[in-house]
């Protein structure tokens, strides 16, 4: 299948460089990408937490690298994972992006969290932040949009994450998005959510010593 959002023979995505180096590219992204979150937490993007909002997340975390930033991919993805074996996780299918989206939204913006205590915080809000990602509405940049999109979540709910400790240890964060979204159609259920809910519960807990 033909990538559009790749230079002709390259896995590079195009961007608003014309950088064609996938590594001097990632590094460019880096940088750009990390000033710009750190903007939003000073300034965060208004919104009522639905398609539209974490779409203008993902927009001005991207605004600088990448012409369709904010906007829902058009193709199918895989992405072979090594801690699954090679295997991929199994993201939405375009036809059903914004369908998926809205109901793990709804779910996340109707759970009652002021009734639950710290576990009961960590337990829903990895839950949702997994299923928001495991739809993966963009073609680059799901991690840093969604964990964005949820930390202002909880900040508006009264339980904020620290931020700082997803940033620290982005990689782990990534890896542990991924253990808490295996599961597949043939292969059943093969969730790990443990490690993410225990990143997100250090988050809470730093975030709760910190007000």
């Amino acid at each position: 299948m033909i990538d559009p959002y790749v230079y002709p023979g390259t896995e590079t995505l195009k961007n608003l460089f014309g950088e064609r180096d996938e590594e001097r590219l990632k590094a460019i992204e880096a940088d750009y990408t990390g000033f710009r979150i750190r903007e939003l937490m000073d300034f965060p993007v208004q919104g009522i937490y639905n398609l539209s909002h974490l779409c203008l997340i993902h927009q001005y975390i991207f605004q600088d690298i990448y012409e369709w930033a904010g906007s829902i991919r058009t193709i199918n993805m895989e992405k072979p994972e090594s801690v699954l074996g090679g295997l991929s996780i199994e993201y939405s299918d375009v036809s059903k992006i914004e369908r998926h989206l809205h109901s793990a939204l709804l779910q996340l913006c109707e759970t009652d969290w002021q009734s639950l205590n710290i576990t009961g915080k960590a337990d829903n809000i990895s839950r949702h932040m997994a299923e928001i990602w495991k739809v993966h509405p963009f073609r680059e940049g799901n991690t840093r949009a969604v964990v964005t999109f949820c930390c202002d979540f909880a900040d508006c709910n009264k339980f904020p994450l620290d931020r700082a400790l997803f940033k620290e240890n982005s990689a782990y964060v990534r890896t542990a998005l991924v253990a808490a979204s295996a599961v597949f159609q043939d292969l059943g259920d093969r969730a790990k959510p443990e490690y993410l809910i225990k990143v997100v519960q250090d988050a809470i807990e730093c975030g709760q010593r910190k007000k």
